[in-house]
């Protein structure tokens, strides 16, 4: 969830994408949901009208759906950024509100929406009278004031948290050490807290539903605060039943659930390795992503495996990032002529064999305010090669590096390409430093990368999730170290523009703005390819991490 997940990952929040090295087709663990529409308009942040908030209890679950898995990060919700982790986060923890798989605003522990003062400013909550963290304590008002404040605060070290808490009054005080409580968090009663933000913000409702916001014990953290995530005590609708490390992953339903009780009793997460078709055709496990060597054979329809098939666009990004403090990518001219030196159409359709599409924007289709306009630079080696003479760095081009995931491992062909197209068109060797993710994170939060190959799953579908939270030069995320003042003075204004169309208009200019400094080099869109078996039914997969097991049935 911040942002997050890029090449073979398990489809889950929020969070970067992990490029893993070159493979851009998911390798889904947790699948995805549906993918609904396309649409430049925005979103409105309503409950819809079918959505069935349950009483909790009801029948017991059934069933076990066995899938392939990562070993998260983190399970605490206040400091992953990942979309590894945040597939189990989504399932054990829970927020005041959600995103259903329509990517629409739901009630999850509040009972309903929250009322909204005339001014935009304050929104009161009522906690749902049956909703229970897993030992069946119920959840207050109280709780959620801890849980929001806790991720704020220093000692808890969270990357994420003030961008997606910061709008709360007082926020931005606890975070940095100036009080140890947020001034906009009034618990009012036992079921009731009042949120009051700094300005009226149109996408606040949409912060709320990324695990910052997400409900902790604080209980369990004070009396065991090395190792509480071991075994969580969340408030989710699955509880933490096994981890071992390296080995598998077990959720169990939470049958007393205040939404009431799953369908799927047992989502079981394999974390070894191996051929993942494999382990599909050998009936070890019911959904695999579709790796590029088995792509086209299972796209063919006299396949068997073919009707068992499905593929489906995620808000994603996969790109290349300029540290714009670092020597040489500090002068513009260079990060252009890296731009302009890369074929990406090529790379798509000669190693990629056409998965997923070319980027034409830092916006990704579904997420409003995307347009189909070709903004990002072509593949022009010759004005790549006049930009970086004219650049200042060029008779003393420093030692340049690229960093990416990997422990160690092969190089994959994506990364190869683009090295080499540097190459040929720059005469430029760019070293490849890879890093576990653990590291990599911390390293890209620490500016300590000159490029890096990432990418960037959306949390909530706005562009202010991508566009304010990565490239604003206050954010604690702007990995880039970019610092535009003109920039800086539209995103503040798209914060509180309450006209629609204005508000996209301007992150649209700010989206040309920043592919013209060439900031970010956007590579591709990222598509799910997958098999499901046939006797699972209500599984999709969304665009982006959100909970999903709840409404699965599983009839082997």
């Amino acid at each position: 969830m911040n942002n997050r997940l890029q090449l073979a990952l398990i489809g889950a929040a929020a969070v970067l994408i992990i490029a893993l090295a070159g493979v851009l087709v998911f390798v889904v663990a947790g699948g995805d949901g549906d993918k609904k529409e396309t649409t430049n308009g925005e979103k409105t942040p309503t409950a819809s009208a079918t959505e069935d908030n349950g009483d909790g209890g009801g029948e017991a679950s059934d069933g076990e759906l066995i899938i392939r898995g990562t070993d998260p990060l983190f399970l605490d919700p206040a400091v992953a950024q990942d979309a590894d982790s945040a597939a189990y986060i989504v399932e054990i923890f829970s927020g005041l509100v959600r995103l259903d798989k329509d990517l629409q605003i739901q009630p999850d522990l509040a009972e309903a929406l929250p009322t909204v003062s005339a001014d935009g400013l304050t929104y009161t909550f009522t906690i749902r009278r049956n909703a229970t963290f897993h030992d069946g304590r119920p959840v207050l008002a109280g709780d959620v004031k801890y849980a929001l404040e806790r991720a704020l605060q220093p000692e808890t070290a969270s990357v994420v948290a003030e961008n997606f808490l910061g709008d709360i009054v007082g926020a931005k005080d606890v975070s940095r050490g100036r009080a140890t409580e947020v001034s906009g968090l009034k618990v009012i009663d036992d079921s009731t807290i009042e949120i009051t933000i700094d300005a009226p913000k149109p996408y606040f409702l949409y912060k709320l539903t990324y695990p910052t916001g997400f409900v902790v014990d604080q209980r369990q953290i004070e009396a065991n605060p090395r190792r509480w995530t071991q075994k969580p005590n969340g408030t989710g609708p699955y509880t933490l039943e096994e981890w071992r490390l390296g080995e598998r992953i077990v959720l169990q339903a939470y049958d007393k659930h205040y939404l009431g009780a799953p369908k799927l009793k047992t989502v079981r997460f394999e974390l070894s390795g191996g051929s993942g078709l494999v382990a599909y055709q050998d009936g070890d496990i019911d959904i695999t992503g579709v790796g590029l060597d088995d792509l086209e054979a299972i796209q063919d329809a006299s396949n068997d495996l073919n009707k068992e098939y499905s593929q489906t666009p995620r808000q994603s990004l996969d790109y290349i990032g300029f540290n714009t403090n670092t020597p040489p990518f500090d002068d513009a001219k260079v990060r252009q002529a890296f731009a302009l030196s890369v074929d990406r159409t090529k790379i798509a359709e000669v190693i990629l064999k056409r998965a997923i599409p070319v980027a034409n924007g830092i916006l990704m289709p579904g997420v409003p305010g995307y347009t189909t306009d070709e903004k990002t630079y072509p593949y022009d080696p010759d004005e790549a090669k006049k930009l970086l003479s004219e650049s200042k760095y060029a008779d003393n081009m420093p030692e340049i590096t690229l960093a990416e995931t990997g422990a160690g491992g092969t190089v994959g062909p994506t990364t190869e390409a683009i090295v080499q197209y540097w190459k040929d068109n720059l005469g430029i060797d760019v070293k490849i430093q890879q890093a576990e993710a653990g590291t990599f994170f911390s390293d890209i939060d620490q500016g300590r990368y000159q490029m890096f190959h990432l990418g960037w799953i959306m949390d909530y579908p706005d562009p202010e999730d991508i566009l304010d939270i990565l490239f604003y030069s206050k954010s604690r995320q702007n990995n880039t170290r970019y610092t535009n003042p003109e920039i800086d003075a539209l995103l503040e204004s798209a914060r509180v523009e309450q006209d629609t169309e204005k508000r996209l208009a301007t992150y649209q200019d700010v989206e040309k703005k920043l592919i013209q400094d060439a900031v970010w080099m956007p590579m591709f869109y990222d598509v799910t390819h997958a098999l499901v078996k046939p006797y699972v039914t209500g599984f999709s997969f969304p665009p982006m991490v959100i909970e999903r097991y709840r409404d699965i049935e599983v009839n082997r």
